[in-house]
């Protein structure tokens, strides 16, 4: 027997937060509530929780237990977490729905990167005996990748630039983006250099917030929503952490992914890619074989807010708004984790037929 098609049936988010005072679980209370209010079921008719969160950001070990308050820790939830991006406890969550014994899983991602500097902290989850000890910091990393491409004619400090005016003008429109203005190409060529040969806007800003989706199986996704968003695909693959093994130039990862879901770039009207640097979307575009008839970003993307664990799942949570408002029929949705793109996960989500 098939198993039953799986689709998002309510989401919600915060703003892009430059510093966000109260709790990580209160960003996630929100969202909770609000899913709820929406679908009008209580918390225990949630089959399955799961959620991602950095306990490198909180500074202190299974700091994601204390988020477990944020969606309802009574009467206990059968509760899941990973370290990493919300997109990938959205994976989880799928891969457990497709099992058929439950009907509906809440997936939460969150993060607060404000109280810390996330250049000190994210060199301690790189290689132990040669990365963490240079403090090759993912701004750092970011800039090689910027190098390699130049060096490889690939791209220009140009395209780097267009990448931001494109996405910071776009996120005027979005009411959760965190840094927002219409600014030429040539006035952000004039800026000085952060980690050449990237400029300060060519790096996210530092961000807190979060992002949640709930998904249902077909019969009751049809009963919690009128216009439910089909996850028709969603694969992810990762790559070497060793940096000189990889052409920073490319991501492999990504094209066997949109390799194995069978991606159609064509057939796609929008797709919000996880660019944390610029130079990440000329590696993507080429990677995905995207379009001129595929709008890319028009939430601004994380250049223009970047909760760390939460942007990959906001990717999907754009996608999925722009589909249910009849904005588009079809978009894909990427989220990126490590450094220089050294996962990446691809969802492929549709409207109804």
């Amino acid at each position: 027997m098939m198993p039953e098609d799986i689709a998002i049936v309510a989401f919600a988010q915060t703003p892009s937060y430059r510093r966000y005072d109260n709790s990580e679980p209160s960003l996630i209370l929100g969202l909770v509530n609000q899913i709820l209010a929406e679908t009008k079921i209580d918390r225990q008719q949630i089959d399955f929780t799961n959620a991602a969160s950095c306990d490198y950001l909180s500074g202190s070990p299974f700091s994601f237990i204390v988020n477990v308050d944020g969606y309802g820790a009574w009467p206990p939830v059968y509760e899941s977490h990973v370290e990493m991006d919300g997109a990938w406890a959205l994976f989880e969550a799928f891969v457990r729905l497709r099992c058929g014994d439950i009907d509906i899983a809440l997936v939460v991602g969150s993060g607060k990167s404000s109280p810390g500097v996330p250049r000190e902290i994210f060199p301690l989850q790189t290689d132990p005996y040669v990365h963490a000890p240079l403090g090759l910091d993912p701004v750092s990393v970011a800039g090689l990748q910027a190098r390699a491409l130049l060096d490889a004619g690939k791209a220009t400090e140009r395209d780097f630039a267009a990448v931001v005016s494109r996405s910071r003008r776009d996120g005027l429109s979005n009411p959760y983006a965190q840094v927002a203005k219409d600014v030429s190409v040539e006035t952000l060529l004039k800026e000085p250099y952060y980690a050449a040969p990237l400029r300060k806007h060519d790096v996210p800003p530092i961000s807190d917030g979060a992002a949640a989706v709930l998904i249902a199986r077909g019969r009751r996704a049809r009963e919690l929503c009128d216009k439910p968003v089909w996850i028709r695909g969603i694969d992810h693959r990762i790559e070497s952490h060793h940096l000189g093994l990889r052409d920073l130039t490319d991501s492999p990862s990504t094209r066997l992914a949109a390799r194995n879901l069978g991606l159609d770039a064509g057939s796609l009207d929008v797709a919000e890619l996880c660019v944390r640097y610029s130079p990440e979307e000329i590696v993507l575009r080429q990677a995905l074989t995207l379009g001129d008839g595929t709008r890319i970003n028009p939430s601004g993307g994380p250049l223009c807010g970047h909760p760390v664990m939460a942007s990959g799942l906001t990717r999907v949570v754009e996608v999925a708004r722009r589909i249910r408002k009849g904005e588009a029929g079809r978009g894909l949705a990427h989220a990126a984790s490590g450094p220089a793109l050294q996962q990446n996960l691809l969802c492929i989500l549709e409207g109804a037929a």
